[in-house]
């Protein structure tokens, strides 16, 4: 009988282990599989964040929506539009090193006001668009409203008349001496006694009209 006893037990821990080594079959059979390894958001290396590899659906990739875009080329217009029309006509038409080099930090200036952090080709298209729509828009109301001539692109400056200078109107425009002499050499005057009038256009260029002779 101690025999038998024994035999019993052995087989019974031989069924416990089989159910067992089933048991854990079957769960491998259901269980997902594991997932590939997350790439690290910054490189090993130097530190960077990782940026996947752009792909083709990523130039129509907005990065906020279609509208922000509108809105954002609308203000910087505007405002834009106001800095220049404060800062004077020679801005416009008379540059110098130091007018160039202000417009182009000022294109530097509001490029991530424009664009945020979108890079997409759609985005830039919207953009480019908006603005050049602003750009007829506004050549529409100029032509056909003489009060939005006068309030966008202003009104001509006297700036001399029969050889008498206005000094406080140049100095109000901040022109100087020697971009009012250049005008009148460009027209064969060599004094203020030779012009007839002298004119700051709303381009801001210069218009001199020689006296008459005789």
């Amino acid at each position: 009988s101690l025999d038998n006893h024994k035999l019993t037990g052995s087989a019974v821990r031989h069924s416990l282990t089989w159910e067992k080594n089933l048991f854990i079959a079957r769960l491998a059979a259901i269980a997902p599989p594991p997932r590939a390894a997350t790439p690290s958001r910054h490189r090993a290396d130097t530190g960077a964040p990782f940026r996947p590899a752009p792909t083709m659906s990523d130039l129509f990739a907005l990065a906020m929506p279609w509208y922000e875009f509108v809105l954002r080329a609308v203000v910087v217009y505007v405002v834009i539009l106001v800095m220049v029309r404060l800062s004077g006509k020679r801005t416009v038409g008379q540059f110098t090193p130091f007018d160039m080099i202000v417009i182009v930090l000022l294109g530097t200036a509001v490029q991530n006001s424009l664009i945020g952090e979108d890079t997409s080709l759609l985005g830039g298209l919207l953009l480019a668009g908006t603005l050049v729509s602003l750009n007829w828009l506004t050549g529409v109301a100029t032509a056909r409203s003489r009060r939005a001539e006068a309030l966008i692109e202003g009104s001509p400056v006297l700036l001399l008349r029969d050889g008498e200078l206005y000094d406080a109107v140049m100095r109000q425009q901040n022109i100087g001496r020697r971009e009012l002499d250049e005008a009148m050499r460009n027209v064969g005057c060599t004094s203020p006694a030779d012009v007839a009038l002298a004119v700051m256009e709303t381009s801001g260029n210069i218009t001199v009209v020689p006296r008459r002779q005789g």
